[in-house]
């Protein structure tokens, strides 16, 4: 028996093991996300059940820094209005009792405190705004409060996305959470890029059907907002529809669709 070779051959051994468990560990290091600030707001109010789903779903990632700021009360409609002057504000809390800041006024006054008025130290990476009770399609956008304070943060240049969840028997906040951690694995990388590079503003509007009980979400399809009067804005949500290939938010939402359209930055 060569008992030199054995021994040569063990230490090749102990000396691969040894540099080879660091590396290891470096790759799993290089595949952790970036650390990611996300501010949250809405239009219906500080203690209302669908930015409390959305801030619990967000906390479950320790990856990400979540601050919330949004109105005191419910202003559902009112676009992107602001009060102007210094904005009131009171500490407080979400219906689970996350930390937050409630302010006097509109829900793009809630950005206009986080971003112009030092309510936050440091720009976000990202803001969210919702989840909203009812969907926001068609030319409800334009009045969408929801939709109004994610257009406020990127007319500041933070990306921004705008989320609602469909009405029906019971609301399903649960169903938008799940589409907005979708959306946040396929925008991470973008949403934090690399030293030197500068993030693209994008300013995206979710809608999400509650569909009735036996019956899925369809999918996710990226339309344009709808422009079509005749586009029927309320029908039944039929998530249960065989039509394919849908033009526009509302066409697809009214088939089972969730939906995903791009909004232009001011």
């Amino acid at each position: 028996m060569d008992f030199r070779r054995i021994a040569v051959s063990a230490i090749v051994l102990i000396a691969i093991a040894g540099v080879s468990a660091p590396f290891a560990n470096a790759s799993l290091a290089a595949k952790k996300p970036a650390p990611l600030s996300v501010l949250v707001t809405n239009d219906d109010g500080i203690g209302s059940p669908g930015i409390d789903t959305l801030v619990e779903t967000l906390r479950k990632d320790k990856t990400l820094k979540v601050t919330v700021i949004a109105p005191a009360t419910n202003q559902s409609g009112t676009g992107g209005k602001v009060t102007g002057g210094t904005l009131v504000t009171a500490p407080a809390t979400t219906a689970s009792g996350y930390v937050a800041t409630a302010v006097t006024g509109f829900p793009a006054d809630s950005i206009v405190y986080a971003l112009d008025q030092g309510g936050i130290v440091k720009k976000p990476n990202l803001v969210i705004s919702g989840i909203n009770q009812g969907q926001n399609l068609g030319s409800i956008t334009a009045l969408s409060g929801t939709v109004g304070a994610a257009t406020a943060a990127a007319a500041r240049g933070v990306p921004a996305l705008a989320v609602s969840q469909g009405l029906g028997t019971t609301v399903d906040y649960p169903a938008s959470a799940k589409q907005v951690v979708r959306w946040l694995k396929v925008h991470r990388k973008a949403l934090t890029p690399a030293k030197g590079k500068t993030v693209k503003v994008v300013l995206d509007n979710l809608n999400v059907p509650s569909c009735p009980a036996g019956t899925l979400v369809r999918g996710l399809q990226a339309v344009p907002v709808a422009t079509d009067a005749t586009d029927a804005l309320l029908n039944p949500t039929d998530c249960a529809s065989a039509l394919m290939n849908p033009v526009s938010d509302i066409q697809a939402f009214n088939n089972g669709y969730a939906t995903l359209s791009n909004l232009p930055v001011p």
